[in-house]
């Protein structure tokens, strides 16, 4: 591990607020085209299905470009890939807001995606840049940006889109990513020297058709009902080009991603709990939302609109962040492992409570709030964990691939959602049984992902 005395320099005044302000504005951007499928679907005269894709094109640019961006930002080039990554998400945000066809609109969501990867880069400015308690409790805040996002996102795109329309709710992204660049160029500093440059191509290339085909698999949940001899091909081949990529990754000398490093048992263990309980997390959101939205005269549901059910969501972001902040205390007392555990209790009680009451929009919000704040402690004390066992300038890269393995649990936790409902229809909406199945379903995830998190702290991973 290189160290140099532009470690110990002062960071600029404005380094943390800038790197907070980064993650979330990624973070929103890229949750945009969830509340948006509909509107999209209706103003620009395509189907839902197609509609879908101005999110799924986003989740899986942002897991493609994510490993990739570790590895830059792991390199003495850091600032010049944080800067060039915002400017191309800058101007996909305006590809979105241009009066362009469909295509166009796909094309900048891409683009859009593209930042989603940056968040791991954030979290290696402040291990390099910030005094060692600083630096994690913002890496701590970093973690939960997504779900601060979601909550800010949600609501502001369901209020344009009632307000201005679609295109108007897409604006939001061309000013806010604008000012992100703005901040990056005067508070991003340079790397430590003395860094390898190397990015290793052939990984780079074999992992991003690996994770394209999981996500693909993950996201379109009508190739496995409908075509489940192409899911099942497709899913063997993503498998055997995973293998591929590893065989290589361990045969070079600067690999894309140190499989090595992965294969530490705090490092595996965390990864697969932050895989299963992404799962478990991203499906109660799902499954809340969706309820939210349902028309009362189902017999349930409340039929909210997108603007007042991204409301719903502010509660889960408003704890989420509380929790953020509250996690580094409770990670010193305990272990980052059992604060793992302990948050995939909070996010199983949320199910519980989601399974039994939800007859009131209250009973939402206290589900949603706890919810939120589950996620946000599991997600604050995930970077503790790794980073323990990890050197500073493998920093970005490590975050990166944990990055991706929660991508792939929230798109996972989305899809058996999206299945487990579909299976419940019995008219134009599912039954309101279905929603209890899932939440269980989901209970259970959550329990595994405890017990995950209790096996990484008996084996020492403090």
């Amino acid at each position: 591990m290189s160290t140099t005395s532009a470690t110990h320099e002062a960071p600029p005044k404005l380094l943390v607020p800038s790197l907070v302000f980064i993650a979330l504005v990624v973070a929103a951007v890229g949750s945009l085209g969830a509340p948006l499928i509909t509107s999209v679907a209706t103003s620009l005269h395509v189907s839902l299905g197609s509609a879908q894709w101005t999110l799924t094109i986003t989740l899986l640019a942002g897991a493609i470009a994510t490993p990739v961006l570790g590895r830059l930002g792991a390199g003495p080039h850091r600032r010049a890939t944080i800067l060039a990554t915002l400017t191309i998400v800058v101007t996909g945000s305006i590809l979105t807001v241009l009066p362009l066809p469909f295509p166009w609109l796909l094309a900048g969501r891409a683009a859009q995606g593209a930042g989603l990867g940056l968040t791991a880069l954030m979290m290696g400015v402040a291990r390099d840049h910030l005094p060692r308690d600083k630096s994690a409790s913002t890496i701590a805040l970093l973690s939960v940006a997504s779900t601060i996002g979601i909550g800010i996102g949600y609501p502001l795109a369901g209020l344009l889109t009632e307000v201005g329309g679609v295109r108007a709710a897409y604006g939001l992204g061309v000013a806010v990513t604008a000012f992100a660049l703005l901040a990056a160029y005067r508070s991003i500093p340079a790397s430590p020297e003395g860094r390898s440059s190397h990015v290793d191509v052939p990984g780079a290339v074999l992992l991003a058709a690996a994770l394209f085909l999981v996500l693909l698999l993950a996201s379109e949940t009508s190739l496995w009902t409908k075509y489940l001899t192409v899911a099942v091909v497709l899913a063997v081949i993503a498998a055997a080009v995973l293998a591929v990529w590893a065989t290589v990754e361990r045969r070079i000398a600067s690999p894309l991603v140190d499989v090595t490093l992965l294969r530490h048992p705090a490092v595996a263990g965390a990864n697969i709990a932050m895989f299963i309980g992404g799962i478990g997390m991203y499906l109660l959101l799902t499954l809340i939302t969706r309820y939210s939205q349902t028309p009362s005269s189902t017999g349930y549901g409340f039929g909210l609109t997108t603007f007042v059910a991204g409301l719903v969501l502010v509660p889960f972001s408003v704890l989420g962040f509380i929790a953020g902040k509250l996690t580094p205390r409770a990670r010193e007392r305990i272990g980052a492992p059992l604060v793992l555990a302990s948050s995939a209790v909070i996010v199983l009680a949320a199910f519980a409570i989601f399974a039994a009451a939800r007859t009131s929009i209250v009973e939402l919000l206290i589900a949603m709030a706890i919810l939120g704040f589950g996620v946000g402690s599991f997600s604050s004390a995930m970077p503790g964990v790794i980073l323990a066992v990890t050197p500073k300038d493998e920093t970005s890269s490590a975050m990166s691939v944990n990055q991706v393995v929660r991508s792939v649990g929230f798109s996972l936790g989305s899809a058996i959602g999206g299945l487990i409902l579909a299976a419940g229809i019995t008219g134009k909406f599912p039954d309101d049984t279905a929603y209890t199945v899932a939440s269980w379903i989901g209970a259970a995830i959550m329990a595994a992902t405890t017990m995950t998190c209790v096996a990484l702290h008996r084996k020492g991973a403090h």
